[in-house]
């Protein structure tokens, strides 16, 4: 057998197992496994927002045997965020999957609605672009109260933020929902582009426009290949 043939051979034998391997690739973006359960406040990592008063009522639990934050809202909001610090290819991996739970929604909150712009739990992947105040690109996954599944809108707010309505309304409520989003193309059908590579991630809760309550759970996030 000539060299060129072995070569050609080691290929296709090869090919199999690194398709495979990015089609079962599993990226942790956070598993809440270092954090000690009982702490408060914003989670090592994380960083909170630069605006409003922000009360942080986050709690690392154990809630139905899953490891993740407790949050709750009374009329304000919170958000935290987690840079990427590695590299990741959203064509090997560009299934984001999470799980969470809403217990309670905020009343009448509705993300087509700028004066009831609440939602019980979003989870939101980020593109910083320069300036980044104005020019970054984000999707916002959320669980809504009035707005349906389905439902893609840009925020009334910043123009940067496009909606997903990923869950909507009491039916689920109380209940853990593992959620998986293709990023990739959803970024595509958004943007017309291929994404570059994520920034940020980030998890909010809000109440202060509906100016009533909300809480949630979320516990694991990965990105994953298909």
């Amino acid at each position: 057998m000539s060299w060129h043939n072995a070569f050609v051979l080691l290929l296709l034998a090869l090919s199999p197992v690194v398709s495979f391997g990015w089609a079962s690739e599993r990226i942790s973006i956070e598993d809440w496994e270092d954090d000690l359960v009982g702490t408060t406040g914003i989670p090592a990592g994380w960083t909170g927002q630069g605006w409003g008063a922000p009360q942080y009522d986050i709690t690392v639990v154990i809630e139905e045997g899953r490891k993740g934050l407790h949050l709750k809202s009374d009329n304000e909001s919170s958000t935290i965020n987690k840079e990427i610090k590695r590299k990741l290819n959203l064509r090997h991996t560009p299934i984001l999957e999470w799980q969470w739970k809403a217990v309670e929604l905020p009343t009448g909150g509705d993300s087509r609605k700028e004066d009831n712009l609440d939602q019980a739990a979003q989870l939101y992947v980020s593109w910083p672009r320069f300036p980044r105040a104005f020019r970054s690109r984000i999707i916002g996954y959320v669980w809504d109260t009035m707005a349906p599944i389905g439902t893609q809108v840009k925020s009334s707010k910043t123009r940067m933020v496009t909606y997903i309505v990923v869950r909507s309304g009491s039916a689920e409520l109380g209940q853990w929902v593992t959620e998986q989003r293709n990023v990739r193309e959803d970024y595509r059908m958004i943007f017309g582009e291929e994404p570059q590579e994520l920034g940020y991630i980030s998890l909010s809760i809000d109440s202060d426009d509906t100016q009533s309550r909300a809480e949630a759970f979320v516990g694991p996030i990965f990105l994953r290949g298909q």
